[in-house]
């Protein structure tokens, strides 16, 4: 349809010219002395119209002729980034499917094409350090730092992310700072700095680390936990040996949200009994054991009552409202039985622990039934108890 409209245009166009043309009679008189040319208007016109076509044309074809060179450059160069793109995506795709030889021999003609790509050095990089090739992986790695501050971001994370897969923490752990300095951070980094910090035992920076990436919804509360808890305990085990006095501080400042993990609070209540805090832990213990029975958790719960008589009389009372919930128990059963012995209700002792030794059979049951036998001055029951203990210690040894 629009050729159609530019077809009747032109011929509309002729016939206006060829009307106009038909009545004008006017002639240019052209003197140039001693000649004198007359010629039509009409005439006149269309050489004037093709002299200007011609010079135009002319005019084209020598600007172009004049850059020519310049656009045969910029189609080397056209051709040049397409091959190093090719090779560049050649050897991303080897790299990810796992065929690092592939994928070194394509980076390495990105890098040439591309006349020292640093992405490409770092692809070669990741991909001779795959293969255990150290010396070319220091080389290529020389080659993208010299790109200078361009990719020097991208060339440190990699350094230190293929340090920590060879296990090299202190390496990839200089490589971060190195990054910080810089003002650097970000999730990557700090994910980075979490595995470095719990290698090297760096607790308080890895707990600040962690609750950087939960706040920042990089790590969920769950996958954090492991990590928090660990942190925790090495770091309440420290002050266990260096500054018994600040340990309490130290359970103080623990967040609650941090409190809800059951095994922090499993592995910490044996530190803070033995420290003297173990009230400490009691009501953290009672709260979790309400909202969700633990038997794990319920077996430590007499650690937490070694203060005074009436702290473990509180104790055995509570404790025996959880029996009527769970009346078969054996973690239970066992707190109970050492809690009746701190308070001297050894009849009951003795019920509680053997009933919880039928239930499981454990260690450190056999090892509290033979302590309350000492206690009651019957020998021969100890000693059955110990020799119990011991059979089940080389049964677990054994296996």
């Amino acid at each position: 349809m629009r050729a159609l409209i530019w077809l009747i245009a032109i011929f509309a166009v002729a016939v206006g010219v060829a009307m106009v043309a038909g009545v004008n009679d006017g002639y240019v008189l052209v003197v140039l002395s001693p000649w004198r040319a007359q010629i039509s208007l009409n005439l006149f016109i269309v050489l004037l119209v093709a002299s200007v076509a011609l010079v135009h044309i002319l005019l084209g074809l020598l600007t172009r002729t004049l850059s020519l060179p310049t656009r045969v450059s910029q189609w080397r160069e056209r051709r040049r980034r397409q091959k190093a793109d090719r090779a560049m995506n050649a050897a991303m795709n080897a790299l990810f499917e796992g065929r690092y030889s592939q994928s070194l021999k394509a980076a390495s003609n990105a890098y040439a094409a591309s006349e020292g790509s640093s992405m490409a050095a770092l692809v070669a990089a990741r991909a001779a350090h795959a293969l255990q090739d150290k010396t070319r992986y220091e080389e290529w790695l020389g080659h993208a730092a010299e790109q200078g501050k361009e990719s020097e971001v991208a060339r440190l994370m990699t350094e230190a992310e293929l340090a920590i897969q060879s296990r090299d923490f202190k390496a990839a752990g200089a490589r971060l700072a190195k990054l910080r300095e810089g003002g650097h951070k970000h999730i990557a980094m700090l994910r980075l700095e979490s595995e470095v910090q719990l290698e090297l035992g760096q607790w308080d920076e890895l707990i600040h680390t962690l609750r950087q990436l939960r706040k920042h919804k990089a790590l969920t509360g769950e996958q954090v936990a492991p990590g928090l808890r660990r942190a925790h305990i090495a770091r309440m085990k420290q002050l266990m040996s260096a500054e018994p006095s600040e340990l309490e501080r130290y359970w103080l400042d623990i967040p609650a949200e941090e409190l809800e993990d059951r095994g922090l609070v499993e592995q910490a209540l044996p530190l803070m009994a033995k420290a003297g805090f173990a009230a400490r832990v009691r009501k953290q213990a009672e709260r979790l054991l309400d909202e969700k029975w633990d038997s794990g958790l319920a077996r430590l719960y007499a650690d937490c009552c070694t203060g005074t008589l009436d702290d473990a009389h509180a104790c055995l009372h509570k404790a025996e409202a959880w029996l009527e919930q769970q009346p078969k128990d054996a973690g239970l059963l066992f707190a109970l039985g050492q809690l009746c012995r701190r308070t001297e209700l050894w009849g009951k002792a003795q019920s509680y622990l053997e009933a919880s030794l039928g239930l499981q059979p454990e260690v450190e049951t056999h090892l509290a039934l033979a302590h309350l036998f000492e206690t009651l001055e019957r020998p021969a029951d100890a000693q059955r108890h110990y020799r119990a203990a011991a059979e089940l210690v080389s049964g677990s040894v054994g296996s």
